[in-house]
């Protein structure tokens, strides 16, 4: 690591020669692959920019020059280049973000790593630039599968209108986003094959490059013979350069040389340009090269030689979608999947290879899959969407008035819902229960183990006039959760220790909380406090027999790993008010507020959400009513 070593900021590269880059290129592999491996995270994505990232910085001034990364998750070459290489703690807390974070450096100008979104932000930033007169330049590197995405091209239109107005932007095309990048981008690409305007375009490339020496025919060959991905970019390049926009490529992402004159050229330019890099995902690293999947795009602790993991975690929520999903696709011919470029990490790939022509890969394009379920659901299918839970919040509008307004069947199931811990702020899954209880008819269900993932899955997709969410954490599932009896349509888990007219406290547990709420129960009962845990199962809408069993009690306490504004907690509170049940109620969930990444452990901890905080604090809450009972009783006897 004798060159990573030297390096402190992005001017330290401008002294290096050729050889010395490569050099440097191959010790940011290693120190990808062996730091990496100890802590998890984003190794394939990462192990396809490095020449590229080395060439930006030395083309662009950053901080001066903004250069900008979408998602984010292939900055980590960005982070050692600007100065971070203390890899040791990644992801973890009080170490690196696994995102471009602006706590961490001035280099880094934009956090948020949903995709699709840096075009946005670059045309806002070239506008701002270009009304305080200012000459910094605005680089976007964007990602393939994110050019699947409808915002970045909702951005190119806007781009496109300023001709002189100066952008780069990069796309870094590996064919994948997760997996690989198939869907709109390569059909609407296809479609232009077949155009007029298209035609005549590559018969005038090809009466031109046939008289350019050496380069020129084998350079049609590639125009007329690409048919995957952003490959594609090569054909339509006559699109681009009528909206406005140059198309400097394709150009060897591992070739710091040719990269380099590439952005020069972009960069001198004076308007938008886009400069479309060939790289190779996993690059270097024979084990994510191997991996079909995904090249290892995320990996958890794994050996450096052999890519393997360390250790299994045990069986997932994830993995208990997955399968029962196959069941059902056996059982039903109307049930078809969407997901939205993600179907290994959802759970999808076993359906997918079960039933190949009822699976549905709509790129990273949660608004067009939620549209384009409702259309399957209308003609007459069963759609089960399944997404992370922090994505559906770009597809509300689309649940609220294409969904939900026609009533259509469509099961949303919402992985990584809560507190997910290390990718930070953007993924936790902890606004879905707040968000979508202003959707009218839409139910949601919250399983809390296993057994009640595969019921509550099987009973969603038996609705057929209104949405249903299915929404699980991340990580191991654990035990299995029993119930001791019903109230309604609810589970009851745990009944007071011993018999009491009325109960003292109402622990209403929310999906995967429900060991936390019986450990709850169990130090309440250790301090003489009487306790109920119910798990609603289906947490909206509120069970009608929620508000008769809440009044056998003195308090009701709801426990979620959802924002406590809006969620479950003051669904119950309203539905309370509306019965004209006059019980104390409090609620604990997530703080409305952005959350550092750490563990979940950490996470939880840090806000509040463990059992001895919570059981300390209902202790609280019940002496607090027990002396103003005391208090009210003494003023009566005094009167």
């Amino acid at each position: 690591m004798a060159l990573l070593t030297r390096i402190k900021g992005p001017r330290d590269l401008d002294r290096l020669s050729p050889e010395q880059l490569d050099r440097l290129a191959a010790e940011i592999r290693t120190f990808l692959v062996d730091e990496v491996s100890k802590t998890g995270g984003h190794l394939g994505p990462n192990l396809g920019v490095v020449e590229l990232t080395i060439a930006l910085h030395r083309v662009f001034e950053s901080p001066k020059d903004k250069v900008l990364f979408d998602t984010g998750h292939q900055s980590y070459v960005h982070k050692l280049l600007t100065g971070r290489q203390d890899f040791s703690r990644l992801k973890m807390k009080g170490g690196l973000s696994g995102y471009p974070a602006r706590a961490e450096s001035e280099h880094d100008i934009i956090e948020n790593s949903h995709a699709s979104t840096v075009l946005g932000w670059a045309d806002g930033l070239a506008k701002a630039n270009e009304v305080l007169g200012k000459d910094d330049a605005v680089v976007a590197v964007i990602g393939d599968g994110a050019l699947t995405g409808g915002m970045a091209w909702e951005a190119l239109n806007n781009i496109a209108v300023a001709k002189d107005r100066p952008l780069v932007i990069v796309v870094n095309d590996n064919e994948r986003s997760y997996a690989p990048t198939i869907g709109g981008l390569a059909n609407h690409l296809a479609t232009l094959r077949t155009t007029d305007g298209y035609e005549r375009f590559l018969a005038k490339g090809k009466d031109l490059l046939e008289r350019t020496p050496v380069v020129g025919r084998p350079l049609y060959e590639t125009l007329h013979g690409a048919k995957k991905g952003l490959k594609d970019f090569i054909a339509p390049q006559g699109m681009f350069e009528d909206l406005g926009i140059k198309y400097v490529g394709p150009i060897d992402g591992h070739d710091i040389e040719a990269l380099e004159s590439a952005l020069q050229r972009a960069k001198r330019f004076g308007g938008p340009v886009i400069v479309h890099c060939l790289t190779e995902k996993g690059r270097g690293y024979q084990p994510a090269l191997a991996d079909e999947a995904d090249r290892f795009h995320a990996v958890g602790k794994i050996h450096p030689d052999t890519g393997l993991p360390i250790a299994s975690s045990g069986v997932d929520w994830t993995s208990v979608f997955g399968e029962e999903m196959v069941k059902l696709g056996k059982e039903r011919g109307d049930i078809v999947a969407i997901t939205a470029a993600m179907l290994q990490p959802v759970g999808l790939d076993k359906f997918a290879k079960a039933f190949p022509d009822r699976v549905y890969d709509v790129g990273i394009a949660e608004q067009h899959g939620a549209v384009s379920a409702a259309g399957l659901a209308t003609g007459g299918l069963h759609p089960v969407f399944a997404v992370y839970a922090t994505f559906l919040n770009r597809a509300f509008d689309q649940v609220l008035m294409d969904v939900a307004l026609h009533k259509c069947g469509v099961t949303f199931v919402l992985d990584r819902a809560g507190v997910t811990g290390t990718d930070g702020a953007s993924h936790n899954g902890m606004w879905d229960m707040s968000i979508l209880q202003c959707v009218p008819t839409l139910r949601i269900a919250a399983p809390r183990d296993a057994d009640q993932v595969r019921a509550q899955l099987r009973e969603a997709v038996q609705v057929e006039d209104a949405p249903t969410v299915v929404r699980f954490s991340k990580g191991a599932v654990g035990p299995a959760v029993n119930a001791v009896g019903k109230v309604g349509g609810m589970d009851i888990l745990r009944r007071p220790a011993t018999d009491v007219a009325r109960p003292d406290v109402l622990l209403v547990s929310v999906g995967a909380l429900a060991p936390m709420c019986l450990e709850i129960a169990e130090l309440l009962d250790a301090q003489g406090i009487s306790s109920t845990v119910v798990d609603p199962r289906w947490v909206k809408p509120v069970d009608e027999a929620m508000a008769p069993l809440a009044e056998q009690h003195r308090v009701v306490v709801t426990v979620e790993d959802n924002s406590r504004a809006g969620g479950v907690g003051s669904a119950i509170a309203q539905a309370l008010r509306d019965a004209d049940v006059d019980v104390p109620l409090r609620d604990f969930g997530i703080p409305p507020r952005f959350l550092d990444h750490a563990s979940r452990k950490e996470v939880m901890a840090e806000i509040g959400l463990t059992a001895p905080d919570i059981a300390r604090q209902v202790t609280g809450l019940v002496a607090k009513i027990d002396g103003r009972l005391d208090h009210t009783a003494a003023e009566v006897a005094r009167d």
